[in-house]
């Protein structure tokens, strides 16, 4: 395979991932929904803790640098975070 069929495909990952993380923020806002109703906090640690644990694990499985993909899954609870606070009006709206 050429090196320009190799990043167009490549391109098309990215763009399903953008696609990916659109999605899971549009999800917060479900969380947030539901959080706000049961009067139950923005941050759950335990949760947090699960995903990062499930994530690294995955991520050894799929032989791929488990250490990264925690970082790249922290920086995503955070936006989710950031999202939930936004929904909840404790966020700071651009």
């Amino acid at each position: 395979m050429s090196l320009e069929k190799v990043r167009a495909e490549i391109s098309m990952v990215d763009a399903a991932i953008i696609r990916l993380i659109a999605k899971r923020q549009e999800l917060a806002n479900q969380v947030a929904a539901v959080k706000i109703r049961e009067g139950i906090a923005i941050h759950d640690g335990k949760r947090t803790a699960d995903v990062l644990e499930s994530v690294f694990n995955q991520a050894v499985e799929s032989r791929i640098d488990p250490v990264a993909v925690q970082k790249i899954f922290e920086i995503l609870i955070a936006m989710s975070e950031e999202r939930q606070k936004e929904c909840s009006g404790d966020g700071n709206l651009p």
